[in-house]
């Protein structure tokens, strides 16, 4: 497994630069970034220079199309998918992922219909670049009713609402948080298939009731309560082998420089990792 980087922990970034630079030389191997703009600011050739030098893969970028709103929102962000599959491709990066909130306040039966039709043409223009698209389901249970209706939550509505989508692009997006706040267990990791899960969020949460557990109150790996050493071997045992990309939520910014924060994600990874054998 690869340990990765998303700018969420580090703090007040400058920019894209100091994440790849941050993340190389405090030894992870992959960071979650926008390839298009990393293409648009240094060319093809100058992004993946700076990508090398720091020894550093995209490990997955944002869907750039915003599917659970309007038909024209819709259709003005998969204009441009194409120019952010295609700058992906150039730079390595064959993942594409994106979050399912788990309530709405639209009808649940017509949303559902459209964002099937939506994430399955999503994965279609992605596939022609080789490029997998993840599906995070959101697990902590304040959001489940903080719109009128329920939507989905659970890893197993989420591997079904996959088979209905029905590319073979398309898989998990599997953040501990929500494993977590989900209540499941290892063995539940160790019934998915490596090729079901195309990326991995790692963080932890605070020591309150699960129910409890606030989507932005993560905190980093090691300095909760998740068995985070059962969920990195779990994903070892199954046989995933793709990044690992720490990902902390929170209410308030991190107190820290971007170079401090990073020094401490590397001493949670190092912690949570060594727990598990990896």
């Amino acid at each position: 497994m690869l340990r990765g980087l998303t700018g969420a922990g580090l703090g007040a970034l400058e920019n894209q630069r100091q994440l790849i630079e941050l993340a190389g030389r405090y030894g992870f191997q992959a960071v979650d970034t926008d390839a298009l703009s990393l293409v648009k600011e240094y060319g093809v050739e100058g992004a993946k220079d700076l990508l090398a030098v720091n020894g550093v893969v995209i490990g997955s970028i944002g869907l750039p199309v915003e599917w659970r709103g309007t038909d024209e929102n819709f259709l003005q962000g998969l204009e441009g998918l194409a120019a952010s599959a295609a700058a992906a491709k150039a730079l390595g990066c064959t993942r594409c992922c994106t979050y399912i909130l788990p309530s709405t306040d639209e009808k649940s039966a017509p949303f559902m219909a459209a964002a099937t039709r939506r994430l399955r043409l999503c994965a279609q223009v992605l596939g022609a670049y080789g490029i997998s698209l993840g599906l995070e389901f959101v697990g902590p249970h304040h959001l489940r009713t903080r719109w009128a209706n329920p939507f989905i939550w659970t890893l197993q509505e989420t591997l079904d609402w996959i088979d209905a989508i029905g590319e073979p692009n398309v898989g998990l997006l599997f953040d501990a948080y929500h494993w977590y706040t989900n209540g499941l267990a290892v063995s539940d990791i160790e019934r998915l298939r490596p090729e079901q899960i195309v990326h991995v969020h790692i963080n932890d949460a605070k020591d309150v009731p699960v129910e409890e557990a606030l989507d932005n109150g993560r905190v980093y790996p090691g300095e909760g309560v998740i068995d985070l050493k059962g969920f990195l071997q779990g994903l070892r045992n199954i046989g995933y082998r793709g990044p690992v990309s720490q990902e902390i939520l929170a209410a308030e910014a991190p107190a820290g420089t971007p170079e401090e924060l990073a020094a401490r994600s590397k001493a949670a990874f190092d912690l949570v990792f060594s727990a598990a054998g990896l």
